[in-house]
């Protein structure tokens, strides 16, 4: 009787697949731009539906333009054990956020149909509409729709910076579905992805077991003191904004280390007004991203960041006082993962000889929305110095193509083996 990790991918076809993909929206650097909805988009998923059917699948689009590719199981009353990802990209993205994940699903559903291989349940593969949420916001698009975070209405009525809205682009690329979003159940998820970070290559692991994503607040800060001329106006005297904002942006940092290893403090945006080289900044307005995996230990940091700007306010921090301004922008709470499905995935990699390690995902990913509606889990591969949303972005043939077999194993796992 043939074991379930005998089974394996066909590593050649996974790489030809991701780079003929790659050439739908190539760039000079060797990148892709294949921003969500644009006619690239359309193109990239008519070449990989084409691909879908070609593997025996049954194709579904629903509402928001998710596509849903259905593999039969003996038994149509068992919920589907699902894999995917997305394939729209950052305007400098790579070859393999998101990519890997589909190509590395569709590979799976080409590798049992070779080997003549059914399943207890069905299988399905999902192409998420607009994760990157680049040209459209809300990110995580399709996948929130699906998962109930935000209504269907918000998503369609979304517009770019041209004013071109969801719902027309999904009518202009042929993805205007009829399916209600949401009305496909799914009975457990697995997601491949690059690991868009250093650890794995770092410690010299093939698998990421990933057993949750990090808890997420975002926040927009406005700290606002005097311009003035920056020749007659004496140091004591002055209300500098800037030199003001700066103890927050310092703050978050400290914040993150203090609550290591998994605190995460980005200060990613800064505006100064009104930016002149002889005035004294007026108004600095300022991003913050606060990071972690404990819901307990992100409140506590929350907290420290406005304990931080009321010291600030009152001007006990600077030596005087400024007006500050915090708004709550996002707040994704910490997702651990389903316990049984990060087994199979540990389980798939140690009978594969494959070096693994648990990790937490950082960023966001449309598997972070489904674990709040079906079972999930992920698996990570490394990519080059841990780069990613870069043009330069890589990853080693043999890493994705063991990070797919890994991810056959565990799907067949949870769907149930019928032999040939």
């Amino acid at each position: 009787m043939k074991q379930i990790n005998d089974i394996s991918i066909n590593g050649e076809r996974l790489w030809q697949s991701l780079m003929e993909l790659a050439r739908i929206g190539a760039t000079d650097k060797g990148g892709n731009c294949r921003l969500a909805l644009t006619e690239l988009d359309g193109q990239g998923r008519d070449l990989v539906v084409g691909w879908m059917r070609d593997a025996g699948l049954e194709i579904t689009v629903d509402q928001v333009g998710n596509i849903f590719g259905r593999r039969p199981g003996r038994d149509p009353s068992k919920l589907p054990v699902a894999t995917g990802s997305h394939i729209d990209t950052q305007p400098t993205g790579g070859k393999f956020d998101g990519c890997f994940g589909v190509m590395a699903g569709l590979e799976v559903m080409r590798t049992l149909q070779e080997q003549g291989i059914e399943t207890e349940a069905p299988l399905e593969l999902v192409i998420w509409t607009n994760e990157e949420g680049t040209r459209f916001v809300p990110v995580m698009m399709g996948s929130g729709v699906f998962c109930n975070v935000f209504p269907l209405e918000t998503a369609l009525s979304a517009t770019d910076i041209d004013g071109k809205s969801v719902r027309d682009e999904l009518v202009n690329i042929g993805y205007a579905g009829s399916e209600p979003v949401g009305q496909r159940k799914l009975g457990k998820y697995f997601e491949a992805h690059i690991e868009q970070g250093p650890i794995l290559e770092a410690e010299d692991k093939v698998i990421g077991v990933v057993t949750g994503s990090l808890g997420l607040r975002w926040y927009d800060l406005t700290v606002t003191g005097m311009e003035a001329h920056a020749g007659p106006t004496p140091m004591p005297l002055r209300r500098d904004a800037l030199y003001a904002a700066t103890f927050i942006m310092q703050e978050v940092i400290r914040i993150a280390r203090d609550y290591a290893p998994q605190g995460r403090g980005t200060v990613g945006v800064a505006n100064v007004f009104p930016s002149s080289r002889n005035v004294i900044p007026g108004k600095v307005s300022f991003s913050v991203d606060l990071r972690h995996e404990n819901a307990d230990l992100l409140a506590e940091m929350d907290a420290r960041l406005r304990r931080a700007c009321a010291a600030l306010a009152s001007g006990e921090t600077a030596g005087y006082p400024v007006e500050v301004d915090l708004q709550d922008v996002q707040h994704f709470p910490p997702t651990p993962f389903a316990p049984e499905l990060i087994e199979a995935v540990r389980e798939q990699a140690r009978a594969r000889g494959l070096p693994e390690m648990d990790i937490v995902t950082g960023a966001g990913h449309d598997a972070v929305y489904v674990a709040t509606v079906a079972p999930t889990a992920m698996i990570f591969v490394p990519c080059k110095d841990g780069i990613s949303h870069n043009e330069i972005e890589d990853a080693k043939p043999e890493h994705l193509t063991a990070g797919a077999n890994v991810l056959l194993g565990a799907m067949l796992t949870h769907a149930g083996v019928i032999q040939p």
